[in-house]
Order: C-alpha cells, then sequence, then structure tokens
C-alpha cells in the first residue's frame, strides 16, 4: 500500500516523541500489506475499528493515540485522515472529518 502522507506522521511525533516508534512501525507494515478489502484489514489488525468500507481507525501505542485513515482497496493507497490522542478522537465524529 502507498500511504499519503507521513509527513503528517512526521509531525504528528515531533509532537509526541513516544509515538515516533510505533508510527514508524505501522507505516512500514501497512507498506507490504496489499489490503483488497476491510476484512483483510480486520484479520490483520483485531483492535483496528472499520468505520465505513473504506475508513478505518487504528490503535497507536496501546490505544493512547488514534490514527483515521481512508484505504482505496483498488488503488492500494491509504489515505492519512487524522492522528490524535484518544481524548482528541472521542470529541470527534469520525464519519465526517476531513483530510488534514
Amino acid at each position: 500500500m502507498r500511504i499519503i502522507a507521513r509527513k503528517t506522521l512526521i509531525k504528528f511525533w515531533e509532537k509526541y516523541p513516544d509515538s515516533e516508534q510505533p508510527l514508524k512501525s505501522w507505516f512500514d507494515e501497512i507498506s507490504n500489506t496489499p489490503w483488497s478489502s476491510p476484512n483483510e484489514v480486520k484479520s490483520q489488525y483485531h483492535n483496528a475499528s472499520i468505520i465505513t468500507k473504506k475508513r478505518v481507525v487504528f490503535n497507536i501505542k496501546g490505544n493512547r493515540y488514534r490514527l483515521v485513515v481512508d484505504i482505496e482497496y483498488k488503488i492500494k493507497i491509504v489515505f492519512i485522515v487524522w492522528i490524535g490522542t484518544h481524548k482528541e478522537y472521542d470529541k470527534l465524529n469520525v464519519k465526517e472529518i476531513k483530510y488534514e
């Protein structure tokens, strides 16, 4: 999968340094995973929340942080929509949030 945009992750881990290694690991894993459906995401990441056919929420660093992505399965692209703390996430409408 191609991930857009890594710079969003970098900006985040500059603000929250304890998220750097978990985000780098997530990025590397996702880059090498050619998912074709939400079911494949869920089978690999049991704690991921499938919100819609293309929107997925990943728990980062033991659920301390939340990462919202949209996945275009046919073209193998993951768009980073939002990343923040769990507390910030609880205030969102995850279905309606737009790309940063």
